[in-house]
């Protein structure tokens, strides 16, 4: 059987359609061809020794191509011969001309005493090589360590490009490090930097300037104890349950840019407002000068749609409004992810531009009405999964941008719309890709690993949870994607008369988000433990595996008397609810790992979980699967007042087999069952649509 086969019976009403097969030997194959073009856009496979084939269709983003920036091309790399690891741009919503991606081979050491400042790593050589933005425990790095690294180093010498402009400041990006970071340019300090999910900039101004060579030093450290924003990462040697292999160091990607040093433009904000048919821009400056000025360009599949400008002298952020003429709006939403182009100039007294960028933008509201979560005024049931974000080679990078795009596809094919983007904050090209494909996220942090062992007030999240939160807030804040905001996962604490720590940063996390972004909803913590009355969004966990008893559990939203995650004791982990928009938003979690069933009923014994992990006792059989996942997704999918839920989850990850697709993303259950499940109206579109 070959690829032309095959997609000879696809669905010619969809403009691409996806081939997934697994191979003889457990390999997943996949493959795709894209209609518009009449042509695969993956290389063709041989699929006469798979065992499963399926083919599904993906809708065509109909966005206009040529108006926004694909941002996809090769980058500008410093790496000496060969390819460049994950050479795109990182930062898709703010793109200059001069920009130099500085990942492939890095000098490297590890310092498992956290004693190479004494020592003298920061002047010499390091004695091992590592390749970046792939972390030192990921195979991809070429290292594989698994064991605790109490700190990493760093060390590369680049040339700064010799075309770039004389004037110019050098910016050293990073994207991500893993955990508390300080960098040094010839030996002087330029950065320090707490956290491991969020972007942090060293300016080299006086230091690095075109044409010449700097020497680049980054110590990253990540202590085993303590309260530290880690996500999943297992803070003991194995991974067990839902804790995963550590990431420590750089692990995405590291960059330079070119920047006027006088003044110049820094990341936009732009705010889509559908009910006045605009965007409202802010355009944050480095510093005023006489006789600036800022100017925005919006544009479409047809040309130029609108552009504005404002004085940019007197105010450090000058604020644009761009008016949609009512011909040329299209608004973003999953089923027609229309994008426009942006193009910001920061030009001088003489009317030259010192300064350009390229962004785009989406036109789409977010709103509440009752228990209702409303996409551009409509409802739209949000059938989202769980995504980890973790691969078997990267771990929490994307061994390439393909991967990401993948990643969604996968989801969409199985009948989801959207994801949490779980305990981890995704790198910014996911964004960008669920903008393209019209794919729902919410915006979430890395938060477990705050726990201290005091009894009765055992989460004690620090200053730095809030400070690294906004960071992720500031980044993503454009993206029409994102349709809202969850800073804590599971916190649990049952509620005491006073007020704990947990309290205060709970609540101070929820008002700054709040504060930043007034236009998205937010959940001031997922699941277990609500401590801010008046939270956006009201949601609990739910794992039971039964949809009968799943079903009784989740009969109060009607009445105003939810599901409601509690201690073991029984004790009250969160307020009471307040009749806002109600969500399931873990559920579901099914163990099932293919391999070791059909040996289990080979031997005619029970299963074992010594290597593998999920909720609930496990299927005896695909078909039992299929019927409790249909089971389980009918119940919310029939509650008018379930605004949606999300699915745990979207791959394997390690042990824990609950996965809709294994770690490789390989198939792993009838994906069209998984779509037909999901793909029945819900309760909630057909009433709210009815008024």
């Amino acid at each position: 059987m070959t690829l032309e086969t095959v997609f000879s019976d696809t669905p010619a009403r969809f403009a691409t359609s996806l081939i997934l097969g697994l191979g003889g030997t457990g390999s997943p194959l996949l493959a795709a061809l894209d209609r518009t073009q009449d042509r695969p856009y993956r290389r063709q496979t041989s699929l006469h020794r798979c065992k499963h084939v399926v083919a599904y269709g993906l809708r065509q983003p109909r966005h206009a191509r040529s108006s926004v920036p694909s941002n996809t091309s090769p980058a500008r790399s410093a790496q000496a011969g060969g390819p460049v690891p994950r050479p795109e741009h990182p930062r898709p919503q703010f793109v200059r001309r001069d920009w130099l991606c500085l990942n492939g081979s890095w000098q490297f050491e590890t310092d498992r005493g956290d004693s190479g400042l004494e020592r003298g790593l920061r002047e010499r050589p390091l004695s091992g090589v590592i390749t970046v933005p792939f972390c030192p425990e990921s195979e991809l790095s070429g290292i594989g360590e698994r064991d605790f690294l109490e700190a990493v180093w760093y060390r590369r010498t680049v040339t700064v490009p010799a075309g770039w402009d004389t004037d110019s400041r050098v910016l050293l990006h990073f994207q991500a490090v893993d955990h508390d970071t300080t960098v040094w340019a010839d030996g002087t300090e330029v950065a320090r930097h707490r956290g491991g999910f969020t972007p942090f900039t060293a300016d080299l101004d006086g230091i690095a300037t075109p044409g010449r060579e700097v020497t680049i030093t980054v110590r990253a450290r990540d202590t085993r104890h303590g309260p530290q924003a880690r996500g999943k990462q297992a803070t003991w040697y194995a991974n067990s349950g839902c804790h995963y292999t550590r990431t420590t160091g750089i692990w995405q990607t590291v960059w330079l840019e070119a920047v006027p040093r006088a003044a110049h433009l820094r990341r936009p904000r732009v705010t889509p407002d559908v009910g006045a048919g605009a965007f409202h821009v802010e355009l944050p400056l480095s510093a005023n000068l006489p006789g600036h000025r800022v100017r925005a360009v919006l544009t479409d599949e047809r040309g130029e749609v609108v552009a504005a400008g404002a004085r940019a002298d007197l105010d450090l952020c000058p604020r644009l409004v761009l008016p949609v003429p009512e011909d040329r709006v299209r608004l973003w939403s999953p089923a027609d992810p229309h994008l426009y182009g942006l193009r910001l100039e920061l030009t001088d007294a003489a009317g030259r531009t010192v300064d350009a960028a390229d962004s785009y933008a989406g036109l789409r509201s977010v709103s509440v009405r009752g228990k209702a979560v409303l996409i551009n005024g409509e409802p739209v049931f949000q059938r989202l999964v769980l995504d980890q974000g973790y691969y078997p080679d990267g771990l929490m990078t994307a061994p390439s941008d393909e991967a990401l795009v993948r990643d969604i596809e996968l989801s969409l094919a199985a009948g989801f719309n959207g994801a949490r983007l779980h305990q981890k904050v995704f790198e910014e090209r996911f964004l960008h890709h669920a903008d393209r494909l019209g794919y729902l996220v919410w915006g979430e942090f890395g938060d477990w690993g705050c726990e201290t062992g005091v009894r009765d007030d055992n989460q004690r999240p620090d200053a730095s949870y809030t400070t690294q939160w906004l960071e992720a807030v500031e980044r993503d804040y454009s993206h029409p994607s994102v349709v809202g905001w969850c800073p804590l996962n599971e916190t649990y604490q049952r509620l005491h008369d006073r007020i704990t720590p947990l309290d205060d940063v709970t609540r101070g996390m929820f008002l700054a988000t709040k504060a930043l972004d007034t236009t998205r909803p937010v959940i001031d913590a997922s699941g277990y433990a609500h401590r801010v009355p008046e939270t956006d969004v009201y949601d609990s966990h739910c794992y039971e595996q039964d949809p009968a008893a799943f079903a009784e559990k989740m009969t109060g939203l009607a009445g105003n008397a939810p599901y409601v995650n509690t201690g073991p004791d029984g004790a009250p982990w969160s307020v009471p609810y307040r009749g806002q928009p109600y969500f399931c938003s873990e559920f579901g979690g099914i163990w099932w790992d293919p391999e070791v069933a059909a040996a289990a009923a080979a031997a005619g014994r029970d299963e074992s979980r010594e290597t593998s992990w999920g909720y609930g006792d496990r299927p005896r059989t695909e078909e039992e699967f299929h019927e409790r996942f249909a089971g389980l997704t009918g119940v919310l999918l029939g509650d008018p007042d379930m605004f949606g839920y999300c699915y745990t989850q979207l791959t394997d990850v390690f042990q824990e087999v609950n996965g809709v697709y294994r770690f490789d993303r390989g198939e792993k259950l009838d994906t069209a069952r998984l779509r037909a499940a999901q793909g029945r109206p819900a309760a909630y579109e057909q009433r709210s649509a009815g008024g």
